[in-house]
């Protein structure tokens, strides 16, 4: 047996409950990992108060949580990995767990710590999956909402890395690390729309908002076209003619290797702001729930 942390209902965070499981068998291209690291996503406190139940219901009871890191300890037949491999990757079944199966794993630097691998995915896809969407180029520039957050952030690192200017709204906290990046950073709230304008006497060719604050209607004016704005935060989207990227389709990972790549090397980051041990996943959902961190919660089985 051993430890997992389930729900048989929807609920606040005290929902969560650390439990005796049987770990599970890979099956054909699958690995089974001892989880070193899981990520801590807002998609998980969607799933789990029962936000999602309409377009994603769960089968009760189950283990929460998208993205793990681990050492491989079982595989399955045509596996692309071997057992004592170091993965991460996007689980089956949920990674909230001392074991996870993963049929897409990508291997692991050995200088990318545990935390940092374990998070990558899903807010680094989400990032590189939009910024293809909109098809910004080298000299156009980028309007990010939300910058502060994970999604934001690596968004603006990959985009300077392309040549784009990039304006970010945040909030006060995280004006400098945003700046550090390479990005103008202005306030959100009342009279961003000014600040923006204030920054790009060249106008602004395209939106990413991250953010989910209502700021769609005067993000679609800025850039002359709804088509130019895209939300992975907003629900009301398509009141604003703007595209919703949920990226409930994507399971090929073809980005995967590049973050982790550019990670290893130094040159893409993402702030850690704590890890809890698995027991303390309700504390670790309650606190994201909150509005506490500054940067990535991560489990440690």
């Amino acid at each position: 047996m051993s430890r997992a942390i389930t729900f048989s209902e929807y609920g606040a965070p005290d929902v969560l409950r650390l439990t005796e499981v049987t770990p599970p068998e890979p099956g054909p291209g699958q690995v089974r990992i001892r989880v070193r690291a899981a990520s801590v996503n807002p998609l998980d406190m969607k799933i789990r108060s029962g936000r999602m139940a309409a377009v994603a219901p769960v089968q009760f009871p189950a283990v929460p949580g998208l993205d793990a890191a681990g050492v491989v300890d079982a595989v399955g037949a045509g596996a692309q990995a071997a057992v004592g491999d170091e993965v991460l990757g996007r689980t089956l079944g949920g990674s909230y767990s001392e074991y996870a199966l993963l049929d897409l794993p990508v291997a692991k630097p050995e200088s990318l710590p545990w935390e940092v691998a374990a998070s990558l995915v899903t807010v680094g896809q989400t990032a590189h999956r939009v910024l293809g969407q909109l098809g910004v180029q080298s000299g156009q520039t980028l309007l990010v909402h939300g910058a502060g957050g994970s999604v934001g952030f690596i968004a603006v690192q990959l985009a300077v890395a392309r040549g784009i200017t990039v304006v970010a709204t945040v909030g006060r906290h995280d004006t400098e690390r945003v700046t550090a990046l390479g990005a103008t950073a202005v306030r959100y709230g009342e009279g961003w729309v000014q600040r923006v304008t204030a920054v790009t006497p060249q106008g602004i060719d395209a939106v990413f908002d991250a953010s989910g604050a209502g700021v769609l209607a005067d993000s679609v004016a800025l850039a002359g076209d709804a088509g130019r704005v895209i939300t992975i935060a907003d629900p009301a989207a398509a009141q604003h003619g703007v595209r919703f990227s949920d990226g409930s389709a994507d399971r090929t990972q073809e980005s995967l290797p590049e973050l982790v790549r550019l990670a290893a090397a130094g040159k893409l980051s993402l702030p850690i702001w704590r890890t809890y041990p698995l027991a303390e996943a309700a504390r670790a959902q309650a606190d994201l729930e909150a509005h506490r961190n500054h940067g990535k919660a991560v489990l440690l089985p």
